[in-house]
């Protein structure tokens, strides 16, 4: 099962499940795929999908899956690589009305220079991108389980 998490930020994120609905559309992708969709107002065709879950569900999602596709939010990009998945990130663009900047690209540029993410700049590179995730190892060290848990308590307790 492949799950794509959007986030909970304000703004859409339609290109990216647009593009997730042409992949199976065309047989790109073969796996089930669930998603998270948050605040975007496309609705997808061909996969299950959830406005918003809750935390027990988020962790369901996560653990059942092969493979993460999410936005470059720092938050989710930890808890995926606390359950140790394979994640591909795509970054939100300001130009397409995603995020407020684009600060979305040096979050992805990091954590791809580290190994720890596989990052699709170009939503048309998405399919090759998925190939790849499929077979990724993301980069994890012995302290990192510590310190995700330290960082989500945080970001939870900001909401």
């Amino acid at each position: 099962m492949i799950f794509l998490t959007v986030g909970t930020h304000s703004q859409q994120f339609n290109r990216l499940l647009r593009k997730i609905d042409e992949l199976i559309e065309n047989k790109a992708i073969k796996a089930k795929v669930v998603a998270q969709i948050g605040n975007s107002d496309y609705r997808p065709k061909n996969y299950t999908w959830y406005k918003f879950v809750g935390e027990r569900k988020m962790q369901n999602l996560y653990k059942n899956s092969r493979l993460v596709i999410m936005h470059a939010g720092v938050g989710s990009i930890i808890t995926s690589l606390g359950y140790k998945k394979p994640t591909i990130v795509v970054p939100r663009l300001e130009k397409f009305g995603e995020h407020i900047n684009d600060h979305q690209l040096q979050i992805a540029k990091v954590f791809e220079h580290q190994h720890k993410v596989l990052a699709c700049y170009d939503i048309n590179d998405l399919s090759i991108a998925i190939k790849k995730g499929f077979k990724f190892k993301p980069k994890t060290s012995k302290k990192q389980p510590k310190m995700i848990k330290i960082i989500q308590r945080f970001l939870l307790d900001l909401q």
